[in-house]
Protein backbone atom coordinates (compact mmCIF):
# COMPACT_ATOMS: atom_id res chain seq x y z
CA UNK A 1 0.00 0.00 0.00
CA UNK A 2 1.60 3.26 -0.75
CA UNK A 3 0.57 6.65 1.46
CA UNK A 4 0.72 10.08 0.32
CA UNK A 5 3.60 12.05 2.01
CA UNK A 6 4.33 15.45 2.50
CA UNK A 7 7.81 17.01 2.99
CA UNK A 8 7.77 18.21 6.36
CA UNK A 9 11.39 20.60 6.18
CA UNK A 10 15.00 19.46 5.52
CA UNK A 11 17.12 18.26 8.37
CA UNK A 12 20.50 16.96 9.34
CA UNK A 13 22.16 13.95 9.83
CA UNK A 14 25.44 12.68 10.48
CA UNK A 15 27.46 10.74 7.26
CA UNK A 16 29.95 8.02 7.87
CA UNK A 17 32.49 10.06 7.86
CA UNK A 18 31.58 12.41 11.05
CA UNK A 19 30.54 15.09 8.75
CA UNK A 20 26.65 16.81 8.79
CA UNK A 21 24.26 15.73 5.81
CA UNK A 22 21.30 18.05 4.95
CA UNK A 23 17.90 15.24 4.79
CA UNK A 24 14.72 16.27 3.61
CA UNK A 25 11.86 14.83 5.75
CA UNK A 26 8.85 13.61 4.21
CA UNK A 27 6.07 12.75 6.70
CA UNK A 28 3.46 9.87 5.90
CA UNK A 29 2.43 7.86 8.31
CA UNK A 30 2.81 9.45 11.49
CA UNK A 31 6.37 8.60 10.51
CA UNK A 32 9.34 11.17 9.00
CA UNK A 33 11.14 9.59 6.20
CA UNK A 34 14.89 11.31 6.20
CA UNK A 35 16.08 10.91 2.73
CA UNK A 36 19.93 12.39 2.70
CA UNK A 37 20.27 14.54 -0.26
CA UNK A 38 23.45 17.48 -1.56
CA UNK A 39 23.69 20.69 0.06
CA UNK A 40 22.53 21.88 -3.12
CA UNK A 41 19.17 19.91 -3.37
CA UNK A 42 18.74 21.03 0.23
CA UNK A 43 18.60 24.80 -0.98
CA UNK A 44 16.49 24.18 -3.91
CA UNK A 45 13.89 22.48 -1.88
CA UNK A 46 14.59 24.96 0.99
CA UNK A 47 14.03 27.34 -1.52
CA UNK A 48 10.82 26.33 -3.42
CA UNK A 49 8.92 25.86 0.51
CA UNK A 50 9.65 28.98 1.49
CA UNK A 51 7.51 30.38 -1.63
CA UNK A 52 9.84 33.09 -2.55
CA UNK A 53 10.42 33.55 -6.48
CA UNK A 54 14.11 33.61 -7.71
CA UNK A 55 14.90 36.05 -10.47
CA UNK A 56 16.09 33.24 -12.34
CA UNK A 57 14.50 29.82 -12.88
CA UNK A 58 16.87 27.08 -11.07
CA UNK A 59 17.11 23.41 -12.71
CA UNK A 60 14.03 22.10 -11.44
CA UNK A 61 11.84 24.93 -12.06
CA UNK A 62 13.02 25.11 -15.38
CA UNK A 63 11.94 21.41 -15.96
CA UNK A 64 8.38 21.89 -15.09
CA UNK A 65 8.06 24.89 -17.18
CA UNK A 66 9.60 23.02 -19.84
CA UNK A 67 7.30 19.82 -19.33
CA UNK A 68 4.39 22.22 -19.03
CA UNK A 69 4.87 24.10 -22.80
CA UNK A 70 5.46 20.76 -24.26
CA UNK A 71 1.87 20.05 -23.04
CA UNK A 72 2.84 17.84 -20.46
CA UNK A 73 1.99 17.54 -16.74
CA UNK A 74 4.02 16.58 -13.43
CA UNK A 75 1.22 13.69 -11.59
CA UNK A 76 2.93 12.67 -8.86
CA UNK A 77 6.15 11.30 -7.59
CA UNK A 78 6.80 7.74 -5.88
CA UNK A 79 9.41 6.60 -3.50
CA UNK A 80 9.68 2.93 -4.41
CA UNK A 81 12.71 1.56 -3.44
CA UNK A 82 15.14 1.01 -1.28
CA UNK A 83 18.20 -1.07 -2.01
CA UNK A 84 21.77 -0.96 -0.33
CA UNK A 85 20.63 2.18 1.75
CA UNK A 86 19.91 4.10 -1.40
CA UNK A 87 16.35 5.51 -2.16
CA UNK A 88 14.96 5.10 -5.72
CA UNK A 89 11.96 7.29 -6.93
CA UNK A 90 9.83 8.46 -10.39
CA UNK A 91 8.42 10.88 -11.80
CA UNK A 92 4.75 10.00 -13.02
CA UNK A 93 3.87 12.46 -16.34
CA UNK A 94 1.52 12.60 -18.92
CA UNK A 95 0.50 14.56 -22.01
CA UNK A 96 -2.06 14.56 -24.34
CA UNK A 97 -1.65 12.97 -28.49
CA UNK A 98 -5.09 13.94 -30.56
CA UNK A 99 -7.14 13.87 -26.88
CA UNK A 100 -5.22 10.68 -25.74
CA UNK A 101 -3.54 10.57 -22.37
CA UNK A 102 0.03 9.15 -22.93
CA UNK A 103 1.78 7.95 -19.67
CA UNK A 104 5.22 8.09 -18.51
CA UNK A 105 7.39 6.97 -15.85
CA UNK A 106 10.70 8.83 -15.08
CA UNK A 107 13.55 6.90 -12.50
CA UNK A 108 14.81 9.82 -10.67
CA UNK A 109 17.09 10.69 -7.56
CA UNK A 110 14.46 10.91 -4.90
CA UNK A 111 15.62 14.88 -4.25
CA UNK A 112 15.15 15.95 -7.71
CA UNK A 113 12.33 14.49 -7.63
CA UNK A 114 11.32 15.93 -4.41
CA UNK A 115 12.30 18.98 -5.77
CA UNK A 116 9.87 18.70 -8.51
CA UNK A 117 6.92 17.99 -6.62
CA UNK A 118 7.52 20.67 -4.49
CA UNK A 119 6.99 22.77 -7.52
CA UNK A 120 4.54 21.49 -9.52
CA UNK A 121 2.34 20.30 -6.32
CA UNK A 122 1.62 17.03 -6.89
CA UNK A 123 2.15 14.07 -5.03
CA UNK A 124 4.21 12.49 -3.36
CA UNK A 125 3.60 8.66 -2.27
CA UNK A 126 5.83 6.14 -0.05
CA UNK A 127 5.21 2.44 -0.06
CA UNK A 128 4.59 0.64 3.32
CA UNK A 129 7.88 -1.44 2.80
CA UNK A 130 9.52 1.78 2.29
CA UNK A 131 8.51 3.10 5.20
CA UNK A 132 8.56 -0.03 7.53
CA UNK A 133 12.28 0.29 6.61
CA UNK A 134 13.40 3.23 7.21
CA UNK A 135 10.43 5.50 9.01
CA UNK A 136 11.54 7.35 12.15
CA UNK A 137 9.34 8.47 14.64
CA UNK A 138 9.23 12.21 14.47
CA UNK A 139 10.50 12.83 18.25
CA UNK A 140 13.91 11.45 16.76
CA UNK A 141 14.50 14.10 14.23
CA UNK A 142 14.42 17.93 14.36
CA UNK A 143 13.49 19.41 10.99
CA UNK A 144 14.41 22.60 9.74
CA UNK A 145 11.02 24.47 9.11
CA UNK A 146 10.74 26.31 5.83
CA UNK A 147 11.18 30.23 5.53
CA UNK A 148 10.57 32.84 3.53
CA UNK A 149 13.63 35.13 3.83
CA UNK A 150 16.27 32.56 2.96
CA UNK A 151 17.64 33.38 -0.70
CA UNK A 152 20.95 34.61 1.31
CA UNK A 153 22.16 31.26 1.63
CA UNK A 154 21.51 30.54 -2.22
CA UNK A 155 24.99 32.63 -3.03
CA UNK A 156 27.46 33.48 -0.24
CA UNK A 157 27.92 37.32 -0.84
CA UNK A 158 31.84 36.73 -1.09
CA UNK A 159 31.74 34.29 -3.69
CA UNK A 160 31.46 36.96 -6.66
CA UNK A 161 33.50 40.04 -5.93
CA UNK A 162 34.72 42.87 -7.88
CA UNK A 163 38.38 41.14 -7.54
CA UNK A 164 37.40 38.44 -10.06
CA UNK A 165 36.29 40.95 -12.85
CA UNK A 166 39.18 41.21 -15.73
Amino acid sequence: MSHDAAVEGIGMGVGPDGTNVPAVILTARDEYLPIFITSDQAQSIRHSLSGEPFERPLTHDLLVEMVTEFGGAIDGVRIDELADGTFYAKVDAERYVDGQPETFAFDARPSDAIAIAVRSECPITVSDEILDAAGRDPDEIEVEKPEPDRDDELVPDDLFSDDNDE
